[in-house]
């Protein structure tokens, strides 16, 4: 506004209340506000090959999936079969969280986990019912027992032991140990389990209704979720012992067939302890402490992926690329669980970072491991990308 009288020069009000408010000759600009976190810029990736699926072999499953459901359709009708695969989806998530945890260290790419799940759903259902219908059309009905104890065992795991081998000729990249083995097993042993329930569930609701449905869903969907898991982990912990030690295809081949034995009889044992003895004290006095025996290992062998994450991220450590107390963040359980708490407690929440910097991390070490063994082609190549995104990372947890 402007004041004065006639022929009085007019003047401007101060726009500030305070001298001491006056700005200089020259006022800086407020500096602008940045994002508490800046979107990361577009990083290298570890080479895919070795580590995914071809389309061929989805698509391959994806024809004898519609066999599978006209199997059903016309051999259960479609409402048996509706509620058989509904219920069956009960144990199947049961063992995708056993899973989950097991793999949290150092989880296996999708495309891999996809596949075994579906050959272990797909392909052995199939071949094992191509092989019955087979032995059937030769030498006609088996008793119980043959069936049972020792045709299923033999046939179902040799069916499912080679899900895991192709799994480790397609993605031999990312299937470097034991842990991993037991991780593929225990998807196609799920997947087999998954579809296997759809056909015992039907059966049931056929020839004894709800109550005899709800024993078969108490015996094999809360009893025993875990047994066809648990019989192809074998198989798949002795392939990715082999694989930990070399690339062969023949070494990893004789090894599954060690483990594929001992998933044979596991398998023989518990069908056969559901004809020959009290299943609920056979459960209780054996089954039990061998699923608890079994978790035990896991822990024991996570501990073993733990040590070498550390052994290896030390590595980078005495070159500069990591601060020993990031190894210890990296590496142990309670010091991922810190450090996520510390990097919520950041402006933005910049957990996702976080889980970034791990997961690379954890993917950086293993890289290593591959490499001192002299298994992995392109282990140069995924070392670049990954000390690349961790670096950029690490810097965009710490900006401000």
């Amino acid at each position: 506004m402007t004041f004065g009288g006639p022929g009085q020069p007019l003047h401007t009000r101060p726009a500030y209340s305070s001298a001491f408010e006056q700005p200089m000759a020259y006022a800086p600009p407020a500096p602008i506000v940045q994002p508490a976190a800046p979107a990361l810029p577009a990083l290298p990736v570890p080479a895919r090959k070795g580590r995914t699926v071809s389309i061929w072999a989805f698509g391959i499953l994806g024809f004898v999936l519609l066999a599978l459901i006209g199997y059903f359709v016309w051999a259960l009708g479609p409402e048996a079969s509706g509620v058989g695969l509904v219920i069956a989806m009960v144990p199947l998530a049961i063992v995708f969280m056993g899973v989950h945890l097991i793999d949290r260290w150092e989880p296996e790419p999708k495309p891999l986990i996809a596949f075994a799940i579906a050959w272990g759903a797909i392909g052995a259902v199939g071949i094992t019912l191509i092989v019955d219908l087979g032995i059937t059309m030769l030498i006609g009905l088996r008793t119980e027992v043959l069936s049972t104890v020792v045709q299923a065992p033999i046939i179902e795991e040799i069916a499912k032991g080679l899900g895991i081998f192709f799994v480790f000729l397609m993605g031999r990249r990312a299937f470097d140990g034991p842990i991993d083995g037991i991780v593929y097993g225990a998807l196609i042993g799920g997947g087999f389990a998954f579809t296997e329930n759809i056909q015992y569930f039907a059966i049931s609701l056929l020839e004894g209704g709800g109550s005899q449905l709800t024993a078969t869903f108490v015996m094999r969907g809360l009893l025993s979720p875990f047994a066809h898991a648990m019989f192809t982990a074998l198989t798949g912990f002795a392939m990715g012992l082999a694989a930990r030690r070399s690339a062969s295809k023949s070494a990893v081949f004789g090894a599954g067939c060690i483990g594929l034995v001992a998933a044979m009889l596991l398998h023989g044992f518990w069908n056969g302890s559901a004809l020959f003895a009290d299943f609920f004290a056979l459960y209780l006095s054996l089954q039990v402490p061998l699923f608890i025996g079994f978790i035990l290992a896991i822990v024991a062998l996570r501990r073993e992926e733990a040590r070498v994450t550390r052994a290896r991220l030390s590595e980078y450590s005495a070159a500069g690329w990591f601060t020993p107390e990031e190894v210890t963040m990296l590496a142990t359980p309670a010091g991922r669980k810190i450090g996520m708490q510390w990097a919520a407690s950041l402006s933005g929440d910049r957990r996702p970072l976080m889980k970034q910097f791990i997961l690379d991390s954890t993917a950086l070490a293993a890289v290593r491991q591959r490499a001192l063994t002299g298994r992995d082609p392109l282990a140069a190549d995924d070392e670049r990308a990954l000390l690349t995104r961790t670096r950029a990372t690490r810097a965009a947890l710490l900006a401000y």
